[in-house]
């Protein structure tokens, strides 16, 4: 991990759902390849600081700075600016939302060729690189249904990968899965995590949270309550609501 300047930074964050303050002036700074998690229960904030970050919930205020692109979303920011914003980031869901009538393959070369406009040549390489990445170079030719949810979400990581991002969001990613496919989709990450990728993750995967981030952090009512170094965090929390959610999930 780096130790620069930050990679992201998430300066006054607010997002209100009618009368639900549901991020809450959130100020978080995340270093070039680190490994950020967020836990907290649901409600909390946590999936949509998220998505905030890639601007699929756009947030009431704040500025949030990626790379060298940075949004006042006080300001209403214009279509091309979210579009350039949204570029430096790559989404991973609960569910996997592939295109079910496309290929493997063109599941994963359908961003970078339709929305980044790059050579298909080109496009197809690194997707077959990509898929070689997370273990499914034999399955480029198969559609979604032919695989099991977790190839789907491994798909999944390629094609947010194919984008080229600065960032990687992972929202709950294992959380549809069955508990005997979770493990295949933790070591992609992991793996990522070694090759230096910055990452946020939303988990209840508590010991993988503990043995790959980098920093972990805990949400309750729309704010960071706590946060610090896996080994602090869960050995030795500060705040009494951080231990009684660490108490009813482990």
């Amino acid at each position: 991990m780096s130790t620069g300047a930050p990679a992201i930074r998430l300066s006054g964050l607010t997002k209100s759902f009618g009368s639900v303050n549901a991020v809450d002036g959130v100020d978080l700074d995340i270093a070039p390849g680190e490994f950020f998690s967020m836990l907290g229960p649901s409600g909390s904030g946590k999936t949509t600081v998220l998505r905030t970050l890639n601007a699929l919930d756009q947030a009431d205020a704040g500025v949030i700075t990626i790379g060298d692109v940075s949004v006042d979303f006080a300001a209403d920011p214009d279509r091309a600016v979210l579009t350039r914003f949204r570029a430096q980031s790559g989404m991973v869901f609960q569910s996997h939302n592939l295109f079910p009538h496309m290929t493997v393959l063109q599941n994963v070369i359908e961003g970078p060729v339709v929305a980044q406009r790059r050579p298909k040549q080109e496009a197809r390489d690194e997707a077959l690189r990509l898929l070689a990445q997370v273990g499914l170079s034999e399955k480029a030719d198969q559609y979604p249904y032919q695989l099991s949810g977790g190839q789907q979400q491994r798909v999944g990581i390629a094609r947010a990968l194919a984008l080229r991002p600065k960032l990687m969001l992972f929202d709950e990613p294992t959380s549809a899965l069955d508990p005997e496919l979770v493990g295949e989709v933790l070591r992609v990450m992991e793996e990522l995590a070694r090759e230096g990728m910055t990452m946020v993750v939303v988990t209840h995967e508590i010991g993988f949270a503990r043995g790959v981030a980098s920093r972990v952090l805990m949400m309750d009512d729309g704010q960071i309550i706590e946060e610090g170094p896996p080994d602090s965090f869960f050995e030795n929390p500060e705040q009494p609501r951080t231990r009684r959610f660490l108490e009813a999930v482990r």
